[in-house]
């Protein structure tokens, strides 16, 4: 019979959600970031991390859940180790952000929302990524490259893939 660990902060991470939470007038206040803490160091926000931020913060879990199903920087499944984000909002829209994509999925063999067999890339399509002046706008890992192509997209994959440092 095994027993399943429930995901636990570091000491480490608790001393720093603590001095984190003194800075603000309501624990609630503190969810954003530690949903952030938490999703760096368990990859996602399962169900029993959001429980377990929840438990941190003495919140409900629908506190928690209106939050992380609201914002799409959280993501409640694993991913891939290349998050590949399109905004796919007006400005990027108007710019080709839709053929961007079309084309990744395709270069991929994936749909947006889904990973590579091999685990290396998850594409995702997003609202507003906040820089419209760049459109269209493609974030890998948090990391925005602007004005993206098609071609600009299977460079950077090929780097990806080639170890290369993006």
């Amino acid at each position: 019979m095994s027993t399943v660990t429930e995901p636990q902060f570091s000491e480490a991470r608790l001393v720093e959600i603590k001095a984190l939470s003194k800075r603000y007038p309501h624990q609630k206040s503190a969810l954003m970031p530690v949903l952030y803490m938490a999703q760096e160091d368990f990859g996602y926000l399962s169900m029993e991390v959001q429980q377990m931020v929840a438990d941190t913060l003495s919140l409900k879990i629908m506190e928690v859940r209106e939050v992380v199903t609201f914002y799409t920087m959280f993501r409640e499944q694993p991913c891939g180790k290349y998050l590949l984000e399109v905004c796919t909002n007006a400005s990027c829209m108007m710019n080709g952000a839709y053929a961007l994509l079309d084309h990744m999925t395709a270069s991929l063999g994936i749909k947006a929302g889904e990973t590579t067999a091999d685990g290396m890339f998850t594409i995702a399509e997003v609202e507003c990524a906040g820089a419209c002046a760049g459109a269209p706008v493609v974030q890998v890992n948090n990391m925005y490259h602007e004005n993206v192509t098609a071609n600009d997209m299977d460079a950077l994959l090929t780097k990806v893939r080639a170890g290369e440092v993006i």
